[in-house]
C-alpha cells in the first residue's frame, strides 16, 4: 500500500494543494476535510484515527507529538509514522521530499516512529 499523508490543521493548505498538483496519486487529507478528524481534534484522537485509516500525520508540532506518539505506543497501539517539518526547509522543499519519500518507501518503513524532515 501506498503512503498517505494526514497533514494536522497547523498546516497551510497549499501544501495539500501543492502535493497533489505535483503528484496527482498522492493520497494526501488534511484534519477538518470529509471522512478527516474534525479541526480542533486532540492530538491523541488524531493519531488514532491515523492508525486505524493508516495515515501518516505530518505535523509542525515538535513539542507535545513525541509525548502523545510515546504514550500511544505504551497503550499498545501503532501509528504508521509522523513526520515533522522543518522550519528552516522551503514548502518547495517539504513538498519535494514528502513527494520522494512516497514515491520510494514501503507503507511500514515508518511505523511508530517520529521522523523530522528531511527524511532522505
Amino acid at each position: 500500500m501506498a503512503l498517505r499523508y494526514l497533514l494536522d490543521e497547523n498546516i497551510a493548505p497549499a501544501y495539500q494543494t501543492q502535493l497533489l498538483r505535483r503528484n496527482p496519486s498522492l493520497n494526501v487529507l488534511s484534519v477538518g476535510d470529509p471522512g478527516t478528524p474534525p479541526k480542533s481534534t486532540l492530538d491523541p484522537d488524531i493519531l488514532c484515527w491515523c492508525e486505524e485509516h493508516g495515515f501518516l500525520l505530518v505535523t509542525n508540532n515538535r513539542s507535545s507529538m513525541p509525548v502523545h506518539l510515546t504514550d500511544h505506543i505504551n497503550e499498545g497501539r501503532h501509528v504508521p509514522g509522523i513526520f515533522i517539518l522543518n522550519p528552516n526547509m522551503s514548502m518547495g522543499q517539504t513538498i519535494d521530499n514528502l513527494i520522494e519519500i512516497a514515491e520510494i518507501s514501503p507503507a511500514d518503513k515508518y511505523q511508530d516512529l517520529i521522523i523530522y524532515l528531511p527524511a532522505i
